[in-house]
């Protein structure tokens, strides 16, 4: 199993090796594949492995299928523009209270001249493999909390208690076996009308 497993990656290495001109695949080279367990998330600057689980990540291309007249075997594909889907995090209820922080702030009162551009972030999900190397570092560009879930709490349970916070954001930055470099607060939009991608 594990050899047809390391055929393959290195079928689908050479593939993009050739498609991409990408330096880091090989076909001489066997991948180390990381497990679902190891990864942080960085928030305000601070690595924290607290979390028990990251889920929802990923990018879908809105696109429009349209019927040539005259051509029957083929379909013309009109692309769109990307649509983020939600993150959801976990984590055990503790002292720390920046969940519940962060998104009450958006409902509170605000003070003249603060928007809700003030309370946007850049957040930071490392994946890291068995030696503690980053591999991969999502980052999510201009993220809001959307949405809080207390733990359900039952009298005979002995179960930690999660809590959830699920992010919507504007954007996605993927980097390759280097660290985040620092989750940060934003204060405000690019001449472009974009939050910094770091």
């Amino acid at each position: 199993m594990f050899n047809e497993l390391l055929a393959a990656n290195n079928l689908v290495s050479s593939v993009a090796g050739d498609l991409f001109g990408d330096s880091r695949t090989s076909t001489s080279t066997a991948e180390n594949y990381v497990t679902s367990n190891r990864f942080y998330v960085e928030i305000e600057s601070q690595i924290t492995a607290c979390f028990t689980e990251c889920s929802g990540l990923g990018v879908t291309i809105k696109k429009e299928t349209v019927a040539e007249g005259g051509l029957n075997d083929q379909q013309r594909i009109l692309l769109g523009t990307p649509d983020f889907s939600d993150v959801t995090l976990k984590r055990g209820i503790s002292g720390n209270q920046v969940f519940w922080d962060w998104i009450s702030a958006l409902f509170q009162p605000r003070t003249s001249g603060t928007g809700l551009k003030d309370y946007r972030r850049n957040i930071n999900i490392l994946v890291f493999n068995q030696a503690g190397q980053t591999q991969q570092c999502w980052t999510l560009i201009g993220a809001v909390p959307i949405g809080w879930q207390a733990p359900s709490l039952q009298a005979d349970g002995n179960s930690v208690a999660i809590e959830e916070l699920t992010l919507a954001y504007e954007g996605l930055n993927v980097t390759f076996g280097s660290g985040g470099g620092g989750a940060t607060m934003l204060t405000k939009r690019s001449d472009t009308g974009y939050f910094a991608s770091k």
